[in-house]
């Protein structure tokens, strides 16, 4: 199994999950509003961290819950943990080994507080720290980048936050994301053929903004483990507080854009790049004009809704990041100092 197989993978992997954990996550959230909550808790590293990213929109929008990125090193180094007072502490981590995730889960439950672990390994520390787990089922991901683990990680908080909602449409929304992806995936040939454009990009900035602001923080990890790219994620408002200052005629700008309410300050700020600082654009959208203004449009379905669009997205640019490894001559198998398991403390 290579990175490339793990990516074509993940239709199959999400319409698994759908049903084999709607069940399991009916009843998480059904033992939830036995407790007082009044926000979210969660702690995660890497890849997973970018997942958090993406519930702190989800849960915030959908639920009305705000959503707090834990400091590990306050539970671990510090000693020092907040007070969790009517938190839902949730752990997020695909091999569930990480010591510093461990901590924040330990620490909510002895403060009395509902915990949950999503991750790929229903047997590990995590798992086995947590009040509720939910295992995302993903099968054994061999590639050392994080592919459908972090898309797996997103359905997971999307059926988390839909389960809370009790929203029955919402479901069927969520039940298209596999077909949403499978379409995403028809354009792996022409993704194969535009990263040649890129064999000698050494850094670039990666702009999204509201629910895929979590996508251009993955898509920027898998660049740079993956082909080396010195690649920052900006939200295209903080990218025009300063950083913009960096672009210059063919300085090669990443963005994801979805329709929905971001949609247009984002486009003004591309047509902006590329009309007036000759910036060199790579899209992925499912909106005519955006895609128009890129040197390397990629379009998904229109028919997605935007608070699922994270999970669509971020497959172009797993194939994108992919190809240019090969491209630049790299391993994508084994990228040069990472490991598989990251355990921090």
């Amino acid at each position: 199994m290579s990175l490339h197989s793990e990516i074509l993978e993940q239709p199959e992997r999400l319409a698994k999950l759908l049903v084999s954990q709607r069940k399991a996550v009916a009843e998480i959230a059904r033992a939830l509003r036995s407790h007082d909550i009044s926000y979210v808790f969660l702690a995660a590293r890497g890849t997973s961290d970018n997942a958090g990213r993406y519930a702190n929109y989800l849960f915030g929008a959908a639920n009305r819950l705000p959503l707090a990125l834990a400091a590990p090193s306050l539970f671990t180094y510090y000693g020092q943990p907040p007070d969790l007072k009517g938190a839902f502490v949730i752990g997020i981590s695909q091999s569930g080994q990480s010591p510093d995730i461990v901590s924040v889960l330990q620490e909510g439950r002895r403060q009395g507080r509902p915990t949950l672990a999503i991750t790929n390994e229903s047997d590990s520390p995590l798992a086995s720290t947590a009040d509720f787990v939910l295992d995302v089922q993903a099968g054994p991901e061999l590639a050392v980048a994080a592919t459908k683990t972090y898309t797996s990680e997103l359905m997971a908080i999307a059926m988390i936050s839909t389960a809370l909602q009790d929203d029955a449409s919402a479901w069927d929304s969520l039940e298209q994301v596999p077909a949403w992806i499978s379409e995403s995936l028809k354009a792996d040939g022409m993704i194969r053929q535009a990263a040649e454009r890129y064999r000698y990009m050494q850094q670039c900035v990666v702009l999204g903004r509201g629910y895929n602001y979590s996508t251009a923080f993955e898509w920027a990890l898998k660049l740079k483990e993956l082909t080396y790219v010195e690649a920052e994620p900006y939200s295209s408002a903080d990218f025009q507080h300063g950083p913009i200052a960096i672009v210059a005629r063919g300085f090669p700008v990443m963005a994801v854009v979805s329709a929905g309410k971001v949609a247009e300050p984002l486009t003004a700020l591309l047509e902006h790049l590329k009309q007036d600082l000759s910036a060199e654009l790579v899209v992925i959208s499912n909106l005519d004009r955006p895609l128009a203004l890129a040197q390397t449009p990629i379009p998904v379905s229109s028919e997605i809704p935007e608070p699922l669009t994270p999970l669509v997205n971020i497959v172009p640019a797993q194939l994108f990041s992919y190809y240019l490894t090969l491209v630049k001559g790299f391993d994508a198998e084994k990228p040069r100092t990472l490991h598989k398991v990251t355990e921090t403390r």
